[in-house]
């Protein structure tokens, strides 16, 4: 699938960093919304129907592996790609993102955004492969 016309949904409770990955993608002529909490989140895949979603774990409302579940459980939903990208990084957690059917697994600290901006663009090109480290 080409970038231009894709679409990305942005689940962060962080708006610097939601605002930093929109502009990112949004050059490559990705289509981005933003949810900055869970249950928003949720709300937006129905309209936005998103060909891929970074998630945040820590969130107000509605955490990401709540919302990660909500999204799998669903038929018309758990087919869209989940990247999960948290500051959380025990092993533990990317463990259960994993089981949950997330992607992959990013720590924040360990990529930086032209990193991540790329595993987005891999995904939605349909080349991705995950990472030892995720």
């Amino acid at each position: 699938m080409a970038l231009e016309g894709a679409k990305v949904l942005i689940i962060e409770d962080d708006i610097y960093i939601s605002r930093m990955y929109q502009l990112k993608l949004s050059l490559d002529g990705i289509k981005v919304e933003l949810a900055d909490n869970g249950k928003v989140g949720l709300e937006k895949v129905e309209d936005f129907r998103p060909n891929v979603i970074l998630l945040d774990i820590l969130m107000p409302e509605m955490d990401g592996f709540e919302v990660l579940k909500a999204l799998k459980a669903d038929p018309k939903n758990q087919d869209i790609p989940v990247l999960i990208m948290s500051n959380y990084g025990q092993e533990d957690d990317i463990k259960k993102g994993i089981e949950l059917g997330a992607i992959g697994y990013l720590v924040k600290s360990q990529y930086t955004p032209s990193n991540v901006v790329d595993k987005i663009r891999s995904i939605i090109e349909g080349t991705y492969v995950q990472d030892k480290a995720e």
